[in-house]
């Protein structure tokens, strides 16, 4: 007889092993089955192999063949230590974006804080004054003060503030007091101060009824012109007078009050005569009353231009009240 039964033996033993082999990669899920598919089919080959070269030697005879010990059963083989699985490749697409490296913000500019000063133009409110309401000519004086704000304070006898009706509706503005003015504190009380009450009397009112005022406060030495940073101290002044005052209508008389009120360099000789506007105040501009006494032949143009003032407020000449 053949020795099929120690042959048949032997396969079962490599079929065990692949067996095994096989249900210790189904347990990994497969996740080796590609990796170990050559080992797999290198353990069926010797198998195989060794199922032929068995099959292949001459059968003893069964007499002169002991018989065979009981053999114990195969030991179970040791299972190969499990190494962590290599993490799969995925595919370009399935793969997350690396995110861009991170962007460094520029550092915002540092602002450098403007030193704490309050700069008042000449056109701004008065300290005291809250901007808006409607001040009194009373602190506008007390803001005044002893004003010391410009170089004319050095030659001044007396402010000259201004006088008349505080609720006038007409205010006259001149260029800057004279020497009487600046004895008495008061404003056209010379010469030109004489010919201007004339021209208000003329126009139907008197000088009680009317404000009068002027640019700056303080004399100029021998009555030059005022200048620039003289204007510039008492213009805030001036313009909080006509606040307090709320005329309806303004006379700007000479160029130096018509120029600083409407912020306009034009000549008075080409800006007299046509109505303007102050701060939704009608004014109209004319020549100085100092002016007319030195060209009288002026007057006439003069009176022209407070006509129209008159026939503004419905006037007519001598007409009183």
């Amino acid at each position: 007889m053949s020795e099929a039964p120690e042959t048949s033996q032997e396969l079962s033993e490599v079929l065990e092993d692949l067996r095994r082999h096989l249900l210790w990669q189904e347990e990994d899920g497969g996740r080796f089955l590609q990796v170990d598919a050559r080992l797999a089919a290198e353990l069926r080959g010797a198998g195989l192999a060794r199922l032929r070269a068995q099959t292949a030697k001459p059968a003893p005879s069964v007499a002169a063949q002991p018989a065979p010990a009981a053999q114990p059963p195969p030991a179970e083989r040791p299972m190969p230590p499990r190494a962590p699985p290599p993490e799969p490749e995925r595919p370009l697409a399935a793969r997350a974006p690396e995110p861009p490296p991170a962007r460094r913000e520029a550092p915002a500019p540092r602002l450098i804080e403007a030193p704490a000063q309050v700069v008042r133009s000449a056109a701004g409110p008065l300290p005291g004054v809250v901007e808006g309401e409607r001040p009194t000519l009373d602190e506008i004086r007390r803001e005044l003060g002893d004003c010391r704000r410009c170089k004319l304070c050095d030659g001044r006898k007396n402010i000259v503030f201004g006088s008349g009706n505080p609720r006038a509706e007409l205010v006259f503005v001149g260029e800057g007091p004279g020497a009487d003015e600046d004895v008495q504190g008061v404003p056209f009380v010379g010469a030109a101060g004489q010919l201007l009450t004339k021209m208000i009397e003329a126009m139907g009112y008197r000088r009680d009824d009317v404000y009068i005022c002027n640019v700056v406060k303080c004399r100029p030495p021998n009555n030059r012109n005022p200048e620039p940073d003289e204007v510039t101290a008492c213009e805030p002044f001036l313009r909080a007078q006509l606040q307090a005052v709320r005329p309806k209508a303004i006379v700007a008389l000479g160029k130096f009050a018509a120029q600083t009120l409407l912020r306009d360099t034009t000549p008075i000789t080409k800006m007299r005569g046509t109505w303007r506007e102050y701060e939704g105040i009608k004014l109209m501009p004319t020549f100085h009353p100092a002016y007319l006494l030195r060209q009288p032949a002026e007057k006439k143009k003069a009176w022209e231009d407070l006509q129209q003032v008159m026939k503004f407020f419905g006037k007519q000449p001598g007409q009183r009240g």
